[in-house]
Formats: structure tokens, C-alpha cells, sequence
């Protein structure tokens, strides 16, 4: 079992920044692939950006390529999302997820391919 928690969310005008954390606790968290998801009012789900458990690989959605960067530290279990320049349009609920892969660098961006989720973070950016 890995529990995620995401933190960061908030409030913020539009062209700011936000960086949001999830913090992993459970299994070694060099052993996951994480994905960020987000979900806005009234929409399915839909993929952010994912990583590869070592980093060595990055994926995002076309709407957030550019604007937003996602890392890790597994030194402290920890995935970012950092997003700048933001837009009305990304508020949401945003989530991070985490599945377990013997593959260093292969990252997930299907929601069904991840096993393990945060309970998520809003973020809403004002026009």
C-alpha cells in the first residue's frame, strides 16, 4: 500500500504560479511511476503529467506542455507539479497517483494504469 497526500492548492490570479506536493509514505517510493490528474467541475478526469520512478523521463498533457514541470525528490518520497502562467481553465481538483513498475523509465498516463491515489487539492485561478 503507498498513501499519497497532495498539498499546495489554492487560490491564484491568472498568469501565477502554484507548485503543488504529494507526499508518499508506504513502500519505497523509488519503485513507483507517478502521474498528476486533474479533475474539473462537471468533467472526467484527465492527465497532467506523469514521471518515471527514476526521473529520467517526463510526459504532459498538450494543455499544460510549456507551463507546467514535473519533478521528484525520492530522497524525500516526494513528486512536484509545478505550474506557472496559469489559466482559468486549469481549476480543478488535481490528484497524484502512483503505480508500482520494475521499469526505470517508463512513465503512465492513462488513468487505468495507476493503482494508487491522493485524495486531491483544488486549485482554482481567478480571471
Amino acid at each position: 500500500q503507498v498513501q499519497l497526500v497532495e498539498s499546495g492548492g489554492g487560490l491564484v490570479q491568472a498568469g501565477g504560479s502554484l507548485r503543488l506536493s504529494c507526499a508518499a509514505s508506504g513502500r519505497t517510493f523509488s519503485d513507483y511511476a507517478m502521474g498528476w490528474f486533474r479533475q474539473a467541475p462537471g468533467k472526467e478526469r484527465e492527465f497532467v503529467a506523469s514521471i518515471s520512478r527514476g526521473a529520467t523521463s517526463t510526459y504532459y498533457a498538450d494543455s499544460v506542455k510549456g507551463r507546467f514541470t514535473c519533478s521528484r525528490d525520492n530522497a524525500k518520497n516526494t513528486v512536484y507539479l509545478q505550474m506557472n502562467n496559469l489559466k482559468p481553465e486549469d481549476t480543478a481538483v488535481y490528484y497524484c497517483a502512483a503505480r508500482h513498475t520494475a521499469y526505470s523509465g517508463i512513465h503512465y498516463y492513462k488513468e487505468l494504469e495507476y493503482g494508487y491515489w491522493g485524495q486531491g487539492t483544488q486549485v482554482t485561478v481567478s480571471s
